[in-house]
């Protein structure tokens, strides 16, 4: 993905299993939150910047 591109109907998977859509935030604000990789002091120190 770069920067201007337009994200994927399809998010990702909720904890059932379920598609989150980006339809599904039509006229909502959602933040879309990228990081390098889970589980490392870089992705929790970026995380805790951003809250």
């Amino acid at each position: 993905m770069n920067i201007g591109d337009k994200a994927t109907e399809i998010l990702g998977k909720d904890e059932q299993g379920r598609d989150i859509r980006l339809s599904d935030y039509k006229g909502k604000k959602l933040m879309l939150y990228f990081y390098p990789k889970d589980n490392t002091s870089g992705c929790t120190a970026e995380a805790f910047y951003y809250q």
